[in-house]
Protein backbone atom coordinates (compact mmCIF):
# COMPACT_ATOMS: atom_id res chain seq x y z
CA UNK A 1 0.00 0.00 0.00
CA UNK A 2 1.14 3.55 0.69
CA UNK A 3 3.80 5.15 2.90
CA UNK A 4 2.21 7.79 5.10
CA UNK A 5 4.04 10.31 7.28
CA UNK A 6 2.07 11.10 10.42
CA UNK A 7 3.20 14.07 12.52
CA UNK A 8 1.22 14.35 15.76
CA UNK A 9 2.47 15.46 19.18
CA UNK A 10 -0.35 13.88 21.22
CA UNK A 11 0.82 10.29 21.83
CA UNK A 12 -2.66 8.75 22.12
CA UNK A 13 -3.80 10.33 18.85
CA UNK A 14 -0.58 9.33 17.09
CA UNK A 15 -1.04 5.73 18.24
CA UNK A 16 -4.71 5.66 17.18
CA UNK A 17 -3.92 7.05 13.72
CA UNK A 18 -0.92 4.76 13.28
CA UNK A 19 -2.90 1.64 14.21
CA UNK A 20 -5.84 2.54 11.96
CA UNK A 21 -3.60 3.19 8.95
CA UNK A 22 -1.47 0.09 9.51
CA UNK A 23 -4.61 -2.06 9.88
CA UNK A 24 -5.64 -0.78 6.44
CA UNK A 25 -2.29 -1.95 5.03
CA UNK A 26 -0.37 1.33 4.96
CA UNK A 27 3.18 1.83 6.19
CA UNK A 28 3.38 4.64 8.74
CA UNK A 29 6.37 6.85 9.44
CA UNK A 30 5.59 8.60 12.73
CA UNK A 31 7.03 11.69 14.37
CA UNK A 32 5.95 14.05 17.10
CA UNK A 33 7.49 17.30 15.83
CA UNK A 34 7.49 19.55 12.80
CA UNK A 35 11.25 19.68 12.26
CA UNK A 36 11.45 15.91 11.82
CA UNK A 37 8.29 15.93 9.69
CA UNK A 38 9.85 18.38 7.27
CA UNK A 39 13.13 16.45 7.08
CA UNK A 40 11.35 13.12 6.54
CA UNK A 41 8.94 14.66 4.05
CA UNK A 42 11.77 16.10 1.97
CA UNK A 43 14.13 13.12 2.17
CA UNK A 44 11.88 10.07 1.97
CA UNK A 45 8.99 11.36 -0.16
CA UNK A 46 6.00 9.69 1.50
CA UNK A 47 2.87 9.07 -0.54
CA UNK A 48 0.85 11.27 1.84
CA UNK A 49 1.51 13.51 4.84
CA UNK A 50 -0.91 13.72 7.75
CA UNK A 51 0.13 16.73 9.84
CA UNK A 52 -1.15 18.17 13.09
CA UNK A 53 -1.08 21.96 12.87
CA UNK A 54 0.25 22.66 16.35
CA UNK A 55 3.54 20.77 16.42
CA UNK A 56 6.68 21.58 18.37
CA UNK A 57 9.57 22.85 16.27
CA UNK A 58 7.69 23.82 13.11
CA UNK A 59 3.95 24.07 12.83
CA UNK A 60 2.12 21.81 10.41
CA UNK A 61 1.12 24.77 8.23
CA UNK A 62 4.78 25.64 7.67
CA UNK A 63 5.72 22.01 6.98
CA UNK A 64 2.84 21.74 4.50
CA UNK A 65 3.84 24.91 2.65
CA UNK A 66 7.51 23.91 2.47
CA UNK A 67 6.71 20.39 1.20
CA UNK A 68 4.33 21.73 -1.45
CA UNK A 69 6.87 24.35 -2.50
CA UNK A 70 9.76 21.87 -2.67
CA UNK A 71 7.90 19.28 -4.78
CA UNK A 72 5.81 21.65 -6.85
CA UNK A 73 3.13 20.09 -9.01
CA UNK A 74 4.18 16.54 -8.07
CA UNK A 75 3.87 17.12 -4.32
CA UNK A 76 2.28 14.36 -2.26
CA UNK A 77 -1.13 15.13 -0.78
CA UNK A 78 -1.18 16.74 2.66
CA UNK A 79 -4.02 16.40 5.15
CA UNK A 80 -3.96 18.70 8.16
CA UNK A 81 -5.50 17.62 11.46
CA UNK A 82 -6.30 20.20 14.12
CA UNK A 83 -8.50 21.16 17.01
CA UNK A 84 -8.63 24.59 15.37
CA UNK A 85 -11.91 24.37 13.53
CA UNK A 86 -12.95 27.90 12.66
CA UNK A 87 -13.47 28.78 9.01
CA UNK A 88 -10.37 31.00 8.97
CA UNK A 89 -8.28 28.08 10.36
CA UNK A 90 -9.44 25.81 7.54
CA UNK A 91 -8.81 28.55 4.97
CA UNK A 92 -5.27 29.06 6.33
CA UNK A 93 -4.63 25.34 5.92
CA UNK A 94 -5.86 25.31 2.35
CA UNK A 95 -3.83 28.46 1.61
CA UNK A 96 -0.72 26.66 2.89
CA UNK A 97 -1.35 23.97 0.27
CA UNK A 98 -3.27 21.34 2.23
CA UNK A 99 -5.44 19.01 0.19
CA UNK A 100 -7.81 18.37 3.11
CA UNK A 101 -8.41 19.49 6.69
CA UNK A 102 -9.78 17.27 9.45
CA UNK A 103 -11.04 18.80 12.69
CA UNK A 104 -10.38 17.05 16.02
CA UNK A 105 -12.01 15.10 17.47
CA UNK A 106 -12.50 12.88 14.46
CA UNK A 107 -13.78 9.42 13.73
CA UNK A 108 -11.02 6.94 12.79
CA UNK A 109 -13.29 5.64 10.02
CA UNK A 110 -13.68 9.14 8.57
CA UNK A 111 -9.93 9.69 8.83
CA UNK A 112 -9.27 6.52 6.84
CA UNK A 113 -11.86 7.48 4.22
CA UNK A 114 -10.25 10.90 3.75
CA UNK A 115 -6.75 9.38 3.53
CA UNK A 116 -7.89 6.86 0.93
CA UNK A 117 -9.65 9.60 -1.06
CA UNK A 118 -6.49 11.75 -1.05
CA UNK A 119 -4.34 8.81 -2.14
CA UNK A 120 -6.56 7.39 -4.85
CA UNK A 121 -8.34 10.32 -6.50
Amino acid sequence: MSRILVAEDEPHILLLVQRKLEAAGHTVIATDNGNDALEIGLNSRPDLLLLDIMLPGREGLEVCAEIKNAYGVGAPPVILISALGQQNDVEAGIAAGADDYIIKPFSPRVLLERVERALYT
